[in-house]
């Protein structure tokens, strides 16, 4: 045997074994109990009168990207946007990201396209289309720009999408 009873380790190596899983201590099923027995304020209380916005949902069929692909697009400096009502009675907002391999390699990609949905995110339920797809297409100038002026262009390309 080797050192500490491992069959991969050797016997030279002097560093310490890895820590092994502990059980869990005082963790309970039970749910914890509210911390203010006072009602949650709805939006009109707040002052706040808008209309719940529509759920969002993401686009997951390669049809759809490519039905979507004929809809008004909105070029800005870091993103191109398309957007196209399915024409169907359903309210629900659908949005597709997508970053092609001459942005950047796997790391960068991945980064637009997780600023892009924080973006949705905050952008999208207030100033969407309802019924729509929309699909976001990430230019290579879109990595070094700020978040500020993504949210603005992308509250401007809806703006101009609407018209």
């Amino acid at each position: 045997p080797r050192a500490h009873g491992d069959p991969r380790r050797s016997q030279c190596d002097s560093r310490p074994p890895r820590p092994r899983p502990q059980q869990a201590e005082r963790v309970s099923l039970t749910p914890a109990p509210l911390v203010s027995n006072q009602p949650v304020s709805s939006g009109e209380e707040a002052g706040c009168l808008r209309s719940p916005a529509p759920p969002l949902a993401r686009m997951t069929q390669r049809r759809d990207y490519l039905a979507a692909n004929a809809g008004k697009r909105a070029p800005m400096p870091g993103f191109v946007l398309i957007v196209r009502p399915r024409g169907d009675d359903d309210a629900t907002m659908r949005i597709g990201i997508t970053v092609s391999k001459k942005v950047g390699n796997a790391v960068t990609r991945n980064r637009m396209k997780r600023r892009f949905r924080a973006l949705v995110r905050e952008v999208l339920p207030v100033e969407g289309v309802e019924g729509a797809d929309h699909v976001l297409i990430g230019r290579a100038s879109g990595i070094e720009r700020d978040y500020a002026a993504l949210k603005a262009e992308l509250a401007k390309a809806l703006a101009k999408v609407k018209r």
